[in-house]
């Protein structure tokens, strides 16, 4: 019978004769190899969390998704902590400091807000939320939910070359900071950005039809931001799809719903991908100590939709609209 080779070790026979400080030698080697070799010491030293909402669905596979590509960038499991209004910071932060957590990634205003309440000496990276006020955002990079504005232009312009004002009502105090982004955009593109301040629904529906008024179905576009008071879902939104399809106006928009209702194309968040930038952040808080960008960050990492009955109607051509990710009606 076949007999494997016995493992040597402190006290084994071949060890007798050994002088003493080789036995102590050998056996400080072996347990300083165990230790090095631990993944457990390894991933200790230093930690990335999640602060997440407890919420139920479909918002929970939406983080689910999120927190999933956080640890296909890190190549681990991450200790995922769900929060609610009445969940005790101070357990919280034990449990993260026990957990040796230095970068928390905090999802949604919950966990934004959760992350906000455990002091200093944990950083924080956000993600998942719509908009913060700027003195908020400031602190953190904050990955907001709003797609990059270059990418919504660069989408419309392959659609509609001959575009050349993109025009968008939107409410200051809600997207202020995304229009800075926006011009900057539109110039790269060679558009003209047209946009309207409106603080409340009366002064949105009146500026929508003073666009339609004088647009020019050959060359101008209609932006939907993420806007609340702006693109109110109940009256707004219908007004301008009735009034674009009327007048044949494109229409895109930031939201992805508003596709299956009728605009063009929406750009929508890659969740699994998102993930795996916040951790990118998180990463780089470790290695440098410092945040380096702050404040709100347009979504980068997005998928695209087509209504297909609407791009017919507009007369666009089909080939245009090759490489959306999703097509409405679903073929």
């Amino acid at each position: 019978m076949f007999l494997p080779p016995q493992p040597v070790y402190p006290g084994h026979a071949k060890f007798k004769g050994w002088p003493a400080v080789l036995l102590l030698g050998a056996v400080l080697l072996f347990f300083t190899a165990l230790t090095v070799t631990s993944p457990a010491s390894a991933a200790g030293e230093e930690r990335i969390a999640v602060i997440y909402p407890d919420i139920g669905e479909p918002y929970r596979e939406i983080f689910t998704k999120i927190i999933e590509g956080v640890e296909d960038k890190l190549g681990a499991r991450v200790a995922s902590h769900p929060v609610r209004a009445d969940t005790d910071i101070r357990v919280l932060k034990a449990s993260l400091l026990r957990q040796n957590t230095r970068v928390v990634i905090a999802l949604g205003r919950q966990g934004m807000k959760a992350a906000a309440a455990l002091g200093n000496g944990i950083g924080v990276v956000v993600g998942g939320v719509l908009t913060v006020p700027e003195s908020e955002a400031r602190g953190q990079p904050v990955i907001s939910l709003s797609p990059d504005p270059a990418l919504l232009f660069a989408r419309m312009k392959a659609l509609m070359p001959a575009t050349k004002r993109v025009l968008v009502v939107y409410d200051p105090a809600v997207n202020g900071w995304l229009m800075k982004l926006a011009r900057e955009a539109a110039r790269a593109q060679g558009l003209e950005l047209v946009a309207h301040e409106a603080q409340d629904l009366r002064s949105a529906v009146m500026l929508y039809q003073e666009i339609f008024s004088a647009a020019n179905g050959h060359s101008d576009v209609l932006w939907l931001p993420q806007d609340s008071t702006t693109v109110e879902e109940r009256s707004v939104l219908p007004l301008v799809l009735q009034e674009s399809w009327n007048k044949n106006i494109a229409v895109f928009s930031s939201n992805a719903s508003h596709a299956r209702r009728g605009v063009l194309f929406s750009l929508y968040p890659d969740n699994v991908a998102l993930g795996k930038s916040l951790a990118g952040l998180a990463q780089d808080i470790l290695a440098s100590g410092d945040y380096g960008t702050r404040g709100m960050l347009p979504l980068r990492d997005v998928q695209s939709v087509v209504n297909l009955r609407t791009a017919k109607h507009l007369g666009f051509n089909p080939a245009n609209q090759q490489g959306f990710d999703t097509t409405l009606p679903e073929q």
